[in-house]
Parts: structure tokens; sequence; C-alpha cells
């Protein structure tokens, strides 16, 4: 019998993936099908259907339960979820799908067939009103905005079947690891609680100071990598992992962290996306996520620690992982370590305030990284990584918002 936290609002994990016979006819099935083309971010909602992260969905969200997650955080049978899990075609196209219909969904990279979908419904919606009720804005400079702006005007909704996770298992074939394997994991070291280290860069000092305060007070710690879509100019995954499988064998005492990628593409829904982050952590089996400053945030859209206040708005059943909110961490020269602001008694002339940005934007430009920002080990690799980067490929960096200051 498991400790575990269970999966979200069922007792068990709900994976759309298909196996075995069944695969193979659907395969079959599937290569006479009208086919429709998945954006990345599209993919990533998929692939994570079909391994159980979003347990209990079944399939792309249907109208009223658009509306229920854009103005309630609700589904239409009142389960709790915070951001629209939709898929979206052209006028044209959504025309020659007739509602009951069935269709093959595919990687418009790669054109391999990823899944089956039967079609129950067929509708608009207002995308700025999305925008506005998940984002907080209608700016087209936020990249959230911009991809939802950017869909097809149609939503189609209905249950999938999904036939392949895509290219992650051979890409990271010790770092893409299914809900029901995390879980199996935490079970095998006798790990109850967990705590979600959500990264999108690799670790400096602030992130490993996060997630040893959670070593703390929990069993374990799952360092867990986006392996999907970023922005320009952000690291690749397989450059991350290896800085942050670095850190973990150089200063984690062994077997109190866990490294594992996911495969959605960030959505920068700040508040929002903290909850969804927390709610298919629980169905990877975490207790706990950890929420720092401007989680999920970008620029100045929302205030560093809104992340923080949104979890207290929510019903206290609508998620049994919790967040352990933490204050915004830096080195303190004079403390002579890591703090936060709830420990630290000093100024900022005394501390040096860290971030993903910043150190992206100091090693983009060959210039020197300050002591105690990150681990030598850890820039190492990220050095490496910049050095070989062709000129054309490496973007300028931008501070802005809370990683400026």
């Amino acid at each position: 019998m498991t400790r575990l936290v269970d999966p979200h609002g069922a007792p068990e994990l709900k994976p759309r993936l298909l196996t075995g016979d069944a695969l193979r006819d659907e395969l079959a099935r599937a290569h006479t099908l009208p086919q429709l083309g998945l954006s990345s971010r599209e993919l990533g909602d998929l692939i994570m259907l079909g391994i159980g992260g979003f347990t209990p969905l079944e399939g792309f969200m249907t109208r009223t339960d658009w509306e229920g997650v854009c103005d309630g955080m609700h589904t239409a049978s009142g389960l709790f979820w915070p951001i629209p899990i939709t898929l979206s075609t052209d006028q044209v196209t959504a025309g020659g799908i007739r509602e009951g219909a069935h269709i093959a969904l595919v990687d418009k990279q790669s054109g391999t067939i990823m899944a089956t979908m039967l079609v129950t419904e067929k509708y608009a919606i207002d995308k700025a009103h999305e925008c506005i009720t998940v984002f907080r804005t209608t700016d087209e400079e936020h990249p959230g905005v911009r991809m939802v702006m950017a869909q097809g005007e149609v939503n189609l909704a209905g249950p999938v079947k999904v036939l392949s996770q895509g290219e992650y298992p051979q890409r990271y074939p010790e770092l893409f690891l299914t809900p029901a394997q995390t879980r199996r994991l935490f079970e095998d070291r006798g790990w109850t609680t967990v705590a979600a280290l959500q990264t999108r860069n690799p670790m400096h000092r602030s992130h490993e100071y996060l997630a040893k305060i959670a070593i703390e007070v929990c069993d374990g710690v799952l360092v867990h990598s986006l392996l999907g879509k970023l922005k320009p100019g952000d690291i690749p995954a397989e450059v991350r992992a290896r800085a942050i499988d670095t850190l973990i064998s150089h200063y984690f005492a062994p077997g109190t962290a866990l490294h594992a990628g996911y495969p959605l593409d960030m959505r920068y829904a700040g508040p929002r996306e903290a909850l969804l982050h927390a709610l298919f952590r629980q169905n990877y089996g975490c207790s706990h996520l950890i929420v720092g400053r401007d989680h999920a945030g970008v620029g100045d859209y929302y205030g560093p620690f809104d992340a923080h206040h949104i979890f207290d708005e929510i019903p206290a059943d609508a998620l049994q992982t919790q967040p352990l909110k933490i204050d915004w961490t830096f080195w303190c020269d004079r403390c002579d370590g890591m703090a936060s602001m709830r420990t630290c008694p000093h100024g900022n002339d005394d501390r040096l305030l860290l971030s993903g940005t910043k150190l992206r934007k100091a090693l983009s430009e060959g210039a020197p990284v300050p002591e105690h920002f990150s681990r030598p080990e850890v820039l190492q690799v990220l050095r490496e990584y910049y050095a070989n980067l062709p000129e054309e490929e490496n973007v300028a960096v931008q501070l802005s918002g809370h990683s400026g200051r």
C-alpha cells in the first residue's frame, strides 16, 4: 500500500498511452484517418495525457470545461484545474472534421502519428478572455499570450488514445520518467514526502539552497526539469541536465535528490502555472512543490510572490500537493552564506541576488560570474556550452522584471 499522495482527482493514475496489441491495432487504424498537426505546446500536453501526468483528464477540453477553467479553475465536472488543456485548428480544417469523427494527431515536425482522437465538439473561444484570466494580460509581448493568440480559431474536444511518447524516451533515456516510474522510485527509496523543484534553468546556488531546505523537511527532492520548448536564448535541456547532475553528484548527500524531466512547454502563466505545476507533481507522487520568487513568471507581469498567494485563494481540498513557500534567497557576504529575506538582517549592499537570467546573460556575453553565484563544476559545464555555441545562436539575454533586480 503506497503512502504517497494520491493522483489528482482519481484513486490511481490514468495514462492514455496504449501498449501491446491495443497499440498495434490503433496505430494501424490511425494511418487510415484524417490527420491534424499538433503545435509544440499541444504535443507536450498530449504526451502528458499519455503518461498519466494530466490524470484524470481523458483528452482535450470541451467548451464548458474551457469556460469553467478560465473563470473558476474547475472543469464542468467540478475537477480543480487551473489552465485550459485544448487543441485548436483553423476554420477551414475544422470545417472538414465532423463531430463524432475520429482523427489522427500528428507531430508537425517529425510527421509521427502520436494519437487518435474522437472529436466530440467543435467550438470557438474568446482568446482575449483566456489570456486575461490565465495570464492576467492581453499584451502580446507576453510569450504565453502570444502562444494563445497564434492558435487556430476553432477548438476540438474529445478523448484521445495516445500511441507514442515522441522523442523523449530515446533522447533522454535516463532523465525522462513517467509518473508511474517516479512513484516507484520514491517507494523504492522509502520516501513518503517528496518536494518537487521546478526548473527551466541550470541550478545556481539559490536553486541548490531551495532544494536543501526542502530536504530538511521532506524525505527527498525531485529536481524536475522542463524538457519542452522555452524562450530563445534559454539553455537546452541536455546542457541543463549535465549541469544539474554535476551539482547533485558533488553537493547533495547520496539518496536525497532525484533528477527527472517532463515534456511540457513553458506557458509563463505565473500563479496559474504554479498551480498546474503542483497539480501534475501530485500525479508524479510529490507531496510538496517548492514555490520561490516569481515562480513561472516572465517580465513584470506578476508580483514576485503572486504564486505564493494564489495557493491561499483556492479551496483547501483542491490539491493534496502543498506549496513550500520560500522567500527571496541570495548570498549574503556578512552572513557568509546563503540566506533569505526572512533570515538575513543585512542590506542589499551585502547581498548577491541570484537569477537564472542573470547567469545566462553573463555567460552569453563572456562576462565574469560573481563568486558564490554558481558552483564551479556547474559553471564549467555551462562555459563549455557557450564556448561552442555558434554566434548566430547566442541570443542576447535581456534583464527585465524581477530577474533584473
